[in-house]
């Protein structure tokens, strides 16, 4: 055997501890490669469920959002309905008065005072004046 010959049983063997060396970590990367290809199909037959129920949920909230907004509509209808029904009332109100209120109070006083001449009772002090002649309108000294 030659120098040149033992030279290259030593490369020979130097190169085959060094394959040895560098396939354990390889061996290892590839068993790891194949448990995060096993998680990655994992995840992805477990999220296509998930996704479909969220898509159900959505669906049904976009259903009950549309529900809601047809019940705020109605909301507003009555309430500008009652709004128009109670500025009605306000004016009914004001109009009775105007119309009926004075002419009633005076034709209340008017009967009371003919009452009052029909029994011969003579008017009080504090009407004479002008006041209002109640139990409330006399002062005290």
């Amino acid at each position: 055997m030659t120098l040149g010959d033992i030279a290259g049983l030593i490369a020979a063997i130097a190169f085959a501890i060094l394959v040895i060396l560098f396939a354990v970590p390889l061996l290892k990367l590839g068993r790891v490669l194949e448990e995060l290809r096993l998680a990655v199909r994992d995840i992805g037959h477990e999220s296509v469920p998930i996704l479909t129920e969220l898509q159900g949920t959505v669906r049904a909230t976009n259903n009950e959002l549309e529900k809601l907004s047809f019940v705020t509509e109605d909301v507003a209808k009555v309430s500008k309905h009652a709004t128009v029904v109670s500025e009605n009332a306000a004016q009914m109100a004001t109009l009775f008065s105007a119309t009926l209120g004075g002419p009633l109070v005076k034709t209340a006083a008017f009967t009371y005072g003919v009452r009052k001449a029909f029994r011969g009772e003579a008017p009080t002090p504090a009407r004479a004046k002008g006041g209002s002649g109640g139990v409330f309108s006399r002062r005290r000294k």
